[in-house]
């Protein structure tokens, strides 16, 4: 989210007094540099500039030690497989001292954790070779827990290495049932199909596993002082928030990474956190885009080159990962990956290059009966960027939103379904599209009074019955739009809540705080810092509450925590001041529209298996123990399958919604082969959405 004018002069001249300081900061370190004292000028870098740039920094004194002693731990041992309960203990000492720590630049606490985290690696390392070595017995009733906040540290050595034969017995357990699932598809296809007995499978299993262990301790071996040192100063930077980041030189160019764009890949934005490599948005246009399954939030496990044997990527370097997702357009990549309610999915994904038109505003037409309901996607908030001809998302959608009225419609969607944000000024003039002059957001620097940013032009682009989608993924502009609509009472806002990220961040150089680079020294990497926070036009924050709809659909995550109010260092929620707007005089009834859509919803097929999946997925997710006997673990793998082709029922109806392109749309639509297979996959999509069909139900209802 990109800073309005005035806060960039009201931040510019913070930045100067900041630059002093930290220049300061540099001459002391400049006259005897070695690595100690490179990452002690680091550490006073990142600490100075938190102190007087973010948002709401917080004190460094014992509660921040605390987090930080925790926090780390947690991350370099986020299951439980490397220390044990009396390594714990000894650490202790440091528990409230971290902070004393910072302030003399001193990093006994991290040179103490990594000297026992070693020791303890190379002694798993040998624990978890053991059980691969003979054949494994899946016929005893044990199970084996995999949520690193629900484990104990082991009490002892001896406890730790049954910990590590069982978390391998797992492995093994999850490849054999893989591999017996191939066999009997293949079997199915073709009767010429070898069958191999469950202990050639069993040993092969073994073998396979043995293989991504070996790769996944080479990997930790692999990684040096300055990686753990990352870990440790993004532990510090986090606990400020969520957003708020350390990125050294080569995770700094891999940041936002487009798999996609200039380089040829799936085209997902990642990000490395407590040992996972997650998700963070699907790139609008890119091969996962369109192949629809890969969502934000789940996690990638294994990533394989088409057919070939994936490879573990857990506790991979983010680079490492990224080297093997990205490829040549045309070639297949298969990501496993763990979803939010903990279900094991392996997505396909031909890699492709993102096609920049499909991140831009599209319209389509739904034809309802005798009414026509002009649709909008946004899959985000792009502007120019300074570009000559660059698009802008607000004249595109204002582009859009003329041609529909020109078709007669008797209302319009805006969908913001999966739209992260973008551009605050844009989410401004999108805002104003719908209104006449009037506040559309307000938004607070670290000091001083609100700013209230203002829709100055008077005129009104559209101003019928208008419905805005959004999801646990609309977020941040997204969030703006459709709160300053429900403000003013100018539409409806239907779906689910939306994610709660109300702050905005900027990122900083570090190495222009210091001229490293001048001096032959390495370079310090960046850091991106809150710097602001948004409010609604009535005072709310939409910060960890996010934007509520006026009719709530069924959501298959809708019991899963989940947003930034899950984050237990997200800044926290308040109000401010309403700004001067009144609400508008409307045609339609909240209530009775509500009420109606709850009859519709309660009768349909669909939105009763979404409302099946959605407590399915809730009980899922709180189960993270597995059973180590084949039967019951094979058992319930295939309880899971059975259930997932059940839900796939919901999108069956593949003519559920009649949308077409509009005329005016056609020649462009039709120009290339490329264009063609893009449109028809945007309207395949939209056909068999039952949410867009409901939307458009609730748009007809409003006149």
């Amino acid at each position: 989210m990109k800073m309005s004018s005035i806060h960039k002069k009201r931040f510019t001249r913070i930045l100067l007094v900041v630059s002093l300081l930290l220049c300061i900061l540099y001459f002391s370190f400049a006259r005897l540099r070695t690595p100690e004292t490179d990452n002690q000028q680091l550490l006073g870098l990142i600490i100075r500039g938190f102190s007087e740039v973010h948002y709401a920094p917080q004190p460094v004194d014992d509660s921040f030690s605390e987090k930080i002693f925790l926090e780390f731990l947690m991350r370099i041992d986020f299951n439980k497989k490397a220390f044990t309960k009396q390594d714990v203990i000894s650490l202790d000492q440091y528990r409230k001292t971290i902070d004393d720590q910072i302030n003399a630049g001193s990093f006994e606490f991290f040179n103490e954790v990594m000297k026992i985290y070693k020791e303890r690696m190379n002694q798993a390392y040998r624990y978890s070779k053991l059980p691969l070595e003979s054949p494994i017995s899946f016929d005893i009733e044990e199970n084996l827990e995999t949520d690193g906040e629900k484990l104990s540290y082991a009490a002892d050595s001896n406890a730790l290495k049954d910990e590590w034969r069982k978390y391998m017995k797992l492995q093994v357990l999850q490849q054999l049932n893989d591999e017996e699932e191939r066999q009997q598809k293949a079997k199915a296809k073709s009767d010429t199909v070898k069958i191999k007995s469950f202990e050639q499978l069993e040993s092969e299993s073994r073998a396979k596993v043995n293989k991504s262990n070996e790769e996944f301790f080479s990997r930790v071996s692999e990684l040096e002082e300055n990686d753990w040192m990352a870990i440790y100063l993004n532990c510090i930077s986090n606990i400020e928030d969520p957003h708020s980041e350390y990125f050294p030189p080569v995770q700094k160019q891999n940041f936002d990474i487009q798999l996609s764009g200039q380089l040829e890949g799936i085209g997902a934005q990642l990000q490395q956190r407590d040992g996972d490599i997650k998700i963070m948005n699907i790139v609008p246009g890119s091969a996962s885009w369109r192949e629809g399954q890969l969502k934000a939030n789940d996690v990638i496990l294994k990533v394989a080159q088409g057919n070939q044997e994936p490879v573990n990527v857990e506790g991979m370097r983010l680079d490492k990962a990224i080297q093997l997702i990205r490829g040549k357009k045309g070639t297949e990549v298969r990501l496993t990956v763990k979803k939010p309610d903990g279900s094991i999915l392996t997505v396909p994904i031909i890699r492709d290059i993102v096609v920049l038109e499909a991140t831009y505003a599209q319209s389509a037409i739904i034809n309802s009966g005798e009414s026509k309901i002009g649709y909008i996607r946004l899959p985000e908030f792009y502007l120019p960027m300074g570009q000559e001809g660059g698009r802008s998302s607000a004249a595109d959608v204002e582009k859009e939103l003329k041609k529909l009225k020109a078709e007669g419609v008797a209302g319009i969607i805006l969908d913001l379904r999966d739209n992260g944000g973008g551009s605050l000024q844009e989410a401004v003039k999108i805002g104003g599209l719908f209104i006449s002059q009037g506040p559309v957001v307000q938004v607070r620097p670290r000091s001083g009074k609100p700013n209230v940013m203002y829709d100055s032009d008077p005129s009104v682009v559209y101003d019928g019955p208008l419905t805005i989608m959004v999801n646990g993924s609309s977020a941040s502009a997204s969030e703006i739009v459709a709160a300053a609509m429900q403000d003013y009472h100018r539409g409806v806002i239907i779906g689910s809540n939306t994610f709660g990220k109300g702050t905005v961040q900027n990122i900083f150089n570090l190495d222009n705080f210091a001229s490293r680079s001048a001096n032959g020294a390495p370079a310090l990497g960046s850091l991106k810092i809150t710097i602001q926070k948004f409010y609604r036009i009535n005072g709310n924050a939409t910060q960890l509450k996010g934007v509520i709809p006026d009719v709530i659909l069924p959501d298959p995550y809708a019991e899963i925590p989940s947003g930034e109010k899950e984050d237990k260092y997200a800044i926290g929620w308040d109000e401010i001041t309403k700004a001067g707007y009144e609400s508008l005089r409307t045609n339609f009834d909240i209530a009775s529209l509500k009420v109606h859509s709850e009859k519709r919803t309660s009768s349909s097929t669909p939105f009763q298996l979404i409302d099946e999946q959605a407590n399915d997925y809730k009980l899922r997710s709180k189960q993270s123990s597995y059973s180590l006997n084949y039967k019951k673990f094979s058992e319930h793998q295939k309880e899971l399958d059975a259930k997932q082709k059940k839900y796939d029922a919901i999108t069956a109806d593949t003519a559920l919604v009649a949308i077409s392109n509009l005329m005016v749309d056609m020649a462009k639509v039709n120009s290339d082969s490329t264009r063609v297979e893009r449109n028809n996959q945007f309207l395949k999509n939209l056909r068999k959405d039952v949410y867009l069909d409901e939307a458009a139900k609730i748009v007809l209802e409003m006149q």
